[in-house]
């Protein structure tokens, strides 16, 4: 196979192209470097269409091993032929691969490789020959392989004509299971008109009553149906099965392996055809379509928590605000956070105004004290247990004291997984776990890349399914997600966290634990080119990473922007054409790109030599040094009053925010306490396929109460209004 040529046509790409991004992953790039900064290179291709290369590289050069290592143990047997050869060289995926080589894998004892020890491989020769008559009756014919001597081992021997002839009839059907035409054929038929079906397993009600009698076409159930019906199995309330017509198998079988019916040999393959199917073909092919089913739900999941993911980290951040984080509890009370503007924790607290104590007066006293004290303009209020009665605490507080304060429902998703992590605790060594879940608390507010990246992507709950995925391929997949969104957007070496840094092209979680020691023991960094002192970061991490991470006091101004160090020749080239300096660039400049489109581009690009594409980011950062891709996104609703589900009536309309976009819908927050559910039907006027077509996390959407049953805590929502 031609790698390049397939990936190119998979992925609708020019061959150049993919031979530039191949080879610029070979030699160690990381692929938001190659998205930012080789541009010219690979002819722009995004992280999206790169990492999708990657991953498809990898498999077709796996692909690629593993034929050869099947055509080797082939040879090594002495059995390879050209059509086997043809056959390796035509397959596409791994299962063909494993189909080809099958015949001749290794197997454990069995029934057929018995017979075949017994001597019994002709008389199954002699059978699928399907002559129009034998000289002898068959079964006489079958009397000439009888073994009765006591020299043989018990497992050879071969009592009467039928033992001669039910093992060459296992032989067949071994030879039948091993075709490699036929299980492609069989598969191909299973998944065009097969069906899984669900039963009941457990005489108990469950949330898979929905699957107690279920079936559904297997080429039609969609992926979410899939992962449903796999967790109920797996927790033993559901038995699943596929199923198929056999006749619609088997007739294919008698089609393209009886060729006489007229030969005394027919109903003795008939019989091996049959006996092929039920007992190798039909349980393996289940075993096989149902991987392949979960995982392709599996990838469908993953692309949708990946996309959800990236919502949820690029959401707007709060900036230039001091935060009152709480955590809500009952026994061991509230913890209180004051975070101030860049992040750093000024004062703690715990108040009980909720069960057992309720100690609303001096838990009042309390937060009115932190919030005039410290200014603070917003309280973030854990949605996780207590928050209702926390809710209404705040709320009323907020209402006797001066001034325009609001609050906010934040998802405590995974904040006790960072809060008990080893980084929790060197964090805030002093702070009990709770206390650290209130400083989460504000700083997802504040800014939820920086605060989300401590946590495991998979406890930040904006997926589905994802605890029954492959987990080395979902943190492949989340961690590439998390990396596209820090480099996107860019961290400053100074205050970043090592967890933070560690997602920076180039940078591993070593050489980010070094770079905040090395900061720690010299001082803040004033300039880029420092990186290189530090400890495991050599001359290809530091190009990787440099134009990842801003340097804010740095005497070299380009430090605090995207521009690449080595475009900074350039760039300064850029200035100087238009008389500007690099002191112009603190505040901006505003019409150096008219002034660069007016001089032409092109023309422009080739005196400074430099590709188009470097041109056009470095007049980017030029105009908006610094700039944040989330200040264009609307900020978090704010709330300064308490709505339940009680509260709620059919019609009303209400603003909400989506939290997590499903296969069927999208959950909204209308701050009640209970996310919403829009359906995928009810989303748009027009037909969409899925919902991540009209909504992403993060959205300020306006919905429409369809229903509400809060006995069952489920509110109805539609967006056509």
């Amino acid at each position: 196979m031609d790698i390049i040529n397939e990936l190119a046509k998979e992925l609708n790409l020019r061959v150049g192209q993919v031979e530039a991004a191949v080879g610029l992953i070979d030699d160690g790039n990381t692929i938001p470097f190659i998205a930012r900064y080789r541009k010219e290179v690979t002819g722009s291709l995004d992280d999206t269409v790169l990492r999708t290369l990657d991953e498809r590289l990898k498999y077709l050069r796996n692909l690629e091993a593993r034929k050869e290592e099947v055509r080797s143990l082939i040879d090594g047997q002495g059995k390879l032929t050209p059509e086997i050869e043809e056959a390796l060289k035509n397959a596409t995926i791994l299962t063909e691969v494993e189909d080809i080589y099958r015949p001749f894998k290794p197997k454990r004892e069995t029934r057929a490789s018995l017979a075949r020890k017994r001597g019994l491989e002709p008389l199954a020769q002699l059978l699928m020959e399907q002559r129009d008559s034998y000289e002898k009756d068959l079964m006489v014919i079958a009397e000439d392989y009888i073994n009765v001597s006591d020299d043989l081992d018990k497992k050879l021997v071969v009592a009467t004509a039928e033992d001669a002839m039910n093992g060459a009839k296992d032989i067949i059907c071994e030879d039948i299971s091993d075709n490699a035409d036929f299980r492609k054929a069989i598969r191909a038929l299973t998944f065009n008109h097969g069906m899984i079906v669900s039963k009941q397993n457990k005489d108990e009600d469950s949330v898979y009553a929905s699957y107690y009698d279920y079936r559904e076409g297997i080429k039609k159930i969609p992926g979410h149906r899939v992962l449903a019906i796999n967790r109920g199995e797996k927790e033993e309330f559901l038995k699943v099965s596929v199923e198929i017509e056999s006749e619609i198998i088997l007739n294919y079988l008698f089609s393209h392996i009886i060729t006489n019916n007229a030969s005394p040999a027919k109903e003795y393959i008939a019989s091996a055809i049959v006996d092929s199917y039920d007992r190798l073909i039909a349980p393996s092919i289940e075993r096989e379509i149902r991987t392949d089913l979960f995982d392709t739900a599996s990838e469908g999941a993953i692309k949708l928590f990946s996309d959800n993911l990236k919502n949820l980290l690029m959401g707007a951040p709060l900036k230039g605000k001091t935060v009152l984080g709480y955590d809500p509890g009952y026994r061991t009370g509230c913890k209180l956070a004051v975070v101030d503007k860049t992040g750093k924790v000024i004062d703690t607290a715990v108040i009980y105004p909720t069960k057992p104590k309720e100690d609303i007066e001096g838990s009042k006293k309390i937060v009115t004290r932190l919030i005039v004290k410290y200014g603070v303009d917003v309280v973030a209020i854990g949605n996780g247990t207590a928050s209702k009665e926390s809710e209404i605490f705040i709320a009323n507080t907020l209402k006797d004291i001066d001034g325009d304060r609001k609050y906010i429902m934040v998802s405590e998703a995974g904040a006790s997984v960072y809060s008990a992590s080893k980084l929790g605790a060197e964090e805030f060594p002093d702070f009990d776990v709770t206390q650290r879940s209130a400083v989460s608390i504000a700083r997802r507010l504040q800014d939820p890349l920086a605060e989300l990246v401590k946590i495991d992507p998979k406890s930040i709950g904006v997926g589905q399914y994802q605890h029954d995925m492959k987990p080395a391929r979902l943190d492949e997949a989340l961690g590439g997600v998390v990396e596209d969104c820090v480099n996107s957007i860019g961290v400053d070496v100074n205050t970043a966290s090592y967890s933070l840094l560690s997602y920076i092209s180039g940078i591993n979680m070593a050489s980010a634990k070094n770079i905040v020691k090395y900061r720690e023991e010299n001082g803040e960094f004033t300039k880029r080119s420092q990186l290189l002192k530090v400890p495991k970061i050599g001359a290809k991490a530091y190009q990787q990473c440099a134009g990842f991470l801003r340097v804010p006091d740095s005497k070299e101004i380009l430090d605090n922007t995207g521009v690449h160090p080595e475009a900074y020749e350039a760039t300064k080239a850029l200035l100087a054409k238009f008389d500007y300096t690099l002191e112009s660039i603190g505040s901006g400049l505003g019409d150096i790109r008219a002034k660069c489109t007016r001089y032409g581009i092109k023309k422009l690009a080739e005196e400074l030599e430099i590709g188009e594409p470097t041109l056009l980011d470095i007049i980017g950062e030029l105009e908006k040094p610094g700039r944040d891709v989330r200040d264009a996104l609307p900020l978090p609703i704010l709330r300064d009053d308490v709505l339940g589900m009680e509260d709620l009536k059919e019609g009303m309309i209400m603003t909400g925010t989506v939290r997590n976009v499903i296969d069927f819908g999208a959950f909204v927050d209308i701050g009640v306490h209970q996310d919403g559910l829009v359906h995928v039907s009810e989303i748009s006027e027009k037909y969409i396929k899925h919902p991540s077509e009209a909504l992403s996390v993060g959205d300020i959407v306006t919905v429409k109460i369809k229903s509400v049953d809060v006995n069952k805590k489920r509110i109805g929502l539609t967006m056509k209004l």
